[in-house]
């Protein structure tokens, strides 16, 4: 019997690598891509857990899994810095280049 493709392994892995870069574009693209590649690798690793040795691509939901909970971390590391700045800098001092020169 051919195995099948794990529906939304694939997925999972590409939006879990796109997660970690994406986590500096101010945190929540990057919070919200690894937040739906681990739901995504999780429902597929469900999948061939109930149907073992059906499905081929286990592997990508895993790392899917695994990189969409690292892009998940850094971008909500990077939200939290974004708003520590704006609460202890302010958004008009954060778009002057003269504070910044200057220093806080």
């Amino acid at each position: 019997m051919e195995q099948k493709s794990l529906p939304n392994a694939t997925a999972s892995l590409v939006l879990g690598i796109l997660s970690i870069p994406t986590c500096f574009c101010y945190g929540l693209l990057g919070l919200i891509l690894g937040i739906i590649a681990i739901i995504l690798g999780n429902k597929a690793k469900k999948l061939d857990a109930a149907n073992p040795g059906e499905y081929r691509g286990v592997g990508n939901a895993k790392a899917g899994v695994i990189t969409g909970i690292i892009g998940t971390v850094l971008g909500g590391l990077y939200l939290l810095f974004v708003i520590f700045l704006l609460a202890t800098v302010g958004w008009a001092a954060m778009q002057d280049p003269q504070i910044w020169q200057q220093g806080f």
